[in-house]
């Protein structure tokens, strides 16, 4: 119940109040949940940009079809996809896998080389659309988790992600941004935050079968 509650009380927030930040301890719940989500085959093909740089806030804002939330928000997250999935990419995972949990390489190898397999046939474009689905799983789940926090987000896939790689030199970490969610505090007069939620009734989105 008092997830549901939280999930009320969530909304897109369109104006923070700049002047507050999030504290420490919540980021680190939050990167913690984002490095938790449950990804396709367990590869974590995402990783996680926290900007906390007013600089380089005020530097994304015109790359974000200047929307105010980018620069007033007390962070910036901004979720990325691995640029290089291949061999190697499934490898290490299954690296970390064996040392991890001391996996026998006897279990590990026959799903280890099907993925290799797998990953062989597919296109890039094939690959980046798996991959950015993944992001939006763990945007997801980061949004569960700011609202049981009380932390205000606005999801957001306005944006010039060529733009956002070039201020934030991501290339060089081979990462492309495919989502940016700003976190903070919404401010007392943004209209939003007391308009009711509005969603389709449960008969109309729920099926069940017997």
């Amino acid at each position: 119940m008092e997830t549901l509650k939280a999930l009320e009380w969530r909304y897109a927030t369109k104006k923070f109040d700049a002047t507050k930040k999030v504290e420490d301890k919540k980021i680190k719940r939050i990167t913690e949940a984002f490095n938790l989500t449950p990804t396709s085959y367990g590869l974590q093909p995402i990783k996680l940009i926290v900007v906390r740089n007013q600089v380089i806030k005020q530097r994304l804002l015109p790359h974000s079809y200047n929307q105010n939330q980018v620069v007033d928000a007390s962070h910036l997250l901004v979720f990325c996809i691995e640029d290089i999935i291949d061999k190697n990419f499934v490898l290490n995972n299954f690296d970390l896998i064996k040392s991890v949990r001391n996996t026998p390489e006897d279990i590990l190898a026959p799903f280890r080389n099907f993925l290799v397999d797998h990953f062989s046939k597919l296109s890039q474009g094939e690959i980046k659309k798996w991959a950015t689905n993944q992001a939006y799983l763990a945007m997801g789940n980061v949004l569960t988790i700011c609202a049981l926090e009380e932390i205000d987000a606005c999801p957001m896939e306005g944006f010039v992600p060529e733009k956002y790689s070039e201020i934030l030199q991501l290339e060089k970490h081979n990462l492309t941004p495919v989502l940016v969610l700003p976190l903070g505090y919404r401010a007392h007069n943004d209209e939003f935050s007391s308009m009711k939620k509005v969603r389709r009734p449960l008969e109309e989105t729920i099926i069940e079968i017997d």
